[in-house]
């Protein structure tokens, strides 16, 4: 065997190994980004949804869109547990996000998650907008993200309230 295809071999072997300690270190957090906080709540998902759109629109904010992969699911006769990911904003904090800074327009809008456990209950989970636009290092942005965390405080504790 000549040195270069020992040299290969060995650059191969490294490579696979070091493949293999990524793949292995790399596993499911549980434990979520800085700045998020969930609810577990007694209300069933259907409920917990309505009261969550309801308390966006008491709040004066826009549900942009929905997604769900338990709805999707359901669609093709596959059950999962209920999931549902709420996008929040209002155009005036769009403005005034993307004149502080264009680059944290991929931020918005923000998100509500909702999921469901085994027991009929739901949980509520969001990042707090002060935690999602803190590393722009923008006082605007951390002006309108401290506004922001009062209304989605709000509109969480509506929601979630017995």
């Amino acid at each position: 065997m000549t040195t270069q295809s020992t040299n290969i071999r060995l650059h191969g072997l490294l490579l696979a190994l070091g493949m293999l300690f990524i793949s292995a270190t790399r596993a499911d957090i549980d434990t979520p980004l800085p700045g998020t906080v969930t609810l577990q709540t007694s209300y069933p998902f259907d409920v917990l949804a309505t009261r969550v759109e309801q308390a966006v629109s008491n709040h004066k904010m826009g549900l942009v869109a929905q997604a769900s992969a338990s709805r999707g699911a359901a669609s093709r006769g596959v059950s999962i547990p209920g999931n549902l990911v709420l996008m929040v904003f209002r155009n005036d904090y769009a403005v005034r996000m993307l004149n502080a800074s264009v680059a944290a327009g991929f931020e918005a809008p923000l998100r509500l998650y909702l999921t469901e456990n085994g027991d009929g209950t739901s949980n509520l989970t969001y990042r707090l907008p002060s935690a999602i636009f803190a590393p722009y290092g923008n006082r605007d942005l951390d002006a309108m993200a401290t506004e922001l965390d009062e209304i989605f405080n709000a509109i969480v504790g509506d929601a979630t309230r017995r």
